[in-house]
């Protein structure tokens, strides 16, 4: 399978900007910290934290900081406890949203949340009032590194994956979230190189947003994601070029 909206190459630009604002290292703590609380401190029985760790490691997060987050988690430090909450929402022109977060004040986050969807055109809704629309799946970035489609769907038939799409530089490998673990050690272990992992929520269907909304609705998801506590904005937005 080939290609993706517009709004898929916007989330990958957004991802170096976030990166160089400083913004992941912020996110990969809160990460750590509720991975541990909702598994356990010890990554061998916990295989969100151990994810959380193999992406912090990643991004170059030095292991006192991942060492800290932990302790402080597992109640072995002081320091504010972190619950993970979820928005959903509309954009202008009608597109669905979710918003992820982690935060340690609820109150502040939702008046935050509630602010940029008034603001910029859209509106916050109830609970599960658009989350039917995505599903929970796993995300794994493979670098192509000269393999071809049906070389990795061989390899993805053989680890368990559910799909795939191809880009110009890597495949997005999905998974369902209880293969998602298995999944991406299978591919480490081929010697494949995983350049990102992680759980998203991803849109069962696309909705076209019109070229006169999609300004604000990009300057509405920039905003949110741009709110401390926020980790991950998804949208069933599809923007034509």
């Amino acid at each position: 399978m080939s290609g993706h909206s517009k709004w898929a190459t916007i989330r990958r630009k957004k991802a170096v900007l976030d990166a160089k604002r400083g913004k992941t290292f912020t996110r990969l703590i809160k990460e750590l910290m509720i991975a541990t609380r909702q598994g356990g401190s010890d990554p061998d029985g916990n295989p969100r934290l151990r994810l959380a760790i193999d992406n912090a490691k990643a991004a170059n997060m030095p292991a006192d900081n991942i060492e800290r987050a932990i302790k402080k988690a597992a109640g072995e430090l002081e320091g504010q406890q972190i619950i993970e909450v979820m928005y959903e929402g509309y954009g202008p022109g009608g597109a669905a949203i979710v918003v992820e977060a982690a935060t340690d004040n609820k109150n502040r986050t939702v008046q935050e949340v509630r602010h940029w969807f008034s603001k910029i055109g859209g509106n916050m809704a109830e609970s599960n009032a658009v989350a039917w629309m995505f599903e929970h799946k796993g995300i794994i970035t493979v670098k192509r590194d000269g393999k071809s489609e049906d070389e990795m769907m061989e390899i993805l038939l053989e680890v368990g994956a559910d799909d795939f799409v191809t880009e110009d530089e890597f495949f997005e490998v999905r998974t369902s979230l209880e293969e998602f673990e298995h999944v991406r050690r299978a591919l480490i272990d081929k010697n494949l190189i995983v350049e990102n992992a992680s759980l998203q929520w991803v849109a069962k269907t696309q909705t076209q947003v019109g070229k006169d909304d999609i300004e604000k609705f990009e300057k509405l998801i920039e905003a949110l994601e741009d709110i401390d506590d926020v980790q991950n904005v998804y949208t069933n937005a599809e923007f034509t070029d």
